[in-house]
């Protein structure tokens, strides 16, 4: 059960380009979406674990966290909803690379060997997938590449600051988290609908709101199936499973989202998974 619990969550968040596109072609931009999509957990969270937020509003660590989980999970589900699902979640799994970094500033962890050549696998695995299909030299292609990469540094700092509140409660914690997700979404989504790089709220319809309400529940189960499995398996083991999201998000984008996996990409997304399977087996 553990397992199938991590594999469900990696699955939800695989498949999330699907219902994102579908809500953006309703009109609700993905940031927005983000927003509505997390709303229950701070409902949840916040009624069932009244105690958590004292915690949360004395934790200044908590407050960090909940902005890397809302800069994550926006730029993520942005990135996904307009670009090329394999590239954008190729590019978030970088994270390997900016943990190094991350881990050496923030926890004092030293840079060891291994830790160089994960770095360097990562980032012959980015220029590979980044290489344009006619040749030349590695470029971004529009937002979506550089939401993706956002998104993995903002995965990174999720991470070193959960071990940074090791401390905390589990439900200050995953409120922190949750407020992250509506918090920063929200803050974006007025700043950037006010310089009208993104579209407003849309007119009020019952097929946008019954799909984002539909998948705020379905990421609550996903959520709460992370944090079972993650309590029930070390470490180590939870983060390979995790990584079968690039399994599920590329396979469906070639299935049923018209995409192709090119032969470079596939390399690139080989030294990039080899990358993040390396940084697992520090965690054993």
């Amino acid at each position: 059960m553990p397992y199938l619990g991590l594999l469900f969550n990696a699955f939800v968040w695989g498949l999330s380009w699907w219902p994102l596109r579908q809500l953006q072609a309703m009109g609700l931009h993905a940031v927005w979406a983000t927003m509505l999509f997390f709303l229950m957990g701070v409902l949840v969270v916040g009624v069932m674990r009244r105690e958590a937020w004292s915690g949360v509003w004395r934790t200044p660590t908590l407050w960090v966290l909940a902005l890397a989980t809302g800069a994550t999970n926006a730029a993520f589900n942005w990135g996904v909803a307009t670009g090329e699902v394999v590239r954008v979640v190729l590019l978030f799994y970088l994270m390997p690379l900016w943990a190094v970094g991350l881990a050496w500033w923030l926890l004092g962890e030293r840079i060891t060997p291994m830790a160089a050549v994960r770095v360097l696998l990562a980032l012959g695995g980015a220029l590979l997938v980044l290489r344009p299909e006619d040749g030349g030299w590695p470029r971004f292609n529009g937002l979506p590449d550089w939401l993706g990469l956002a998104g993995g540094l903002g995965f990174a700092v999720t991470n070193v600051m959960m071990r940074r509140a090791a401390q905390r409660t589990s439900a200050e914690r995953a409120l922190a988290m949750f407020l992250g997700g509506v918090g920063l979404p929200a803050l974006a989504g007025l700043a950037l609908s006010a310089q009208g790089l993104i579209p407003g709220w849309p007119a009020f319809d019952w097929s946008w709101l019954l799909l984002a309400g539909a998948m705020g529940v379905v990421f609550f189960a996903a959520n709460l199936a992370m944090q079972y499995g993650a309590s029930q398996i070390p470490v180590h083991l939870t983060s390979v499973v995790m990584l079968t999201e690039i399994v599920f998000a590329s396979g469906s984008a070639v299935w049923f989202g018209g995409e192709s996996l090119r032969p470079v990409v596939l390399v690139g997304g080989g030294f990039i998974l080899l990358a993040a399977l390396m940084a697992t087996r520090d965690e054993a």
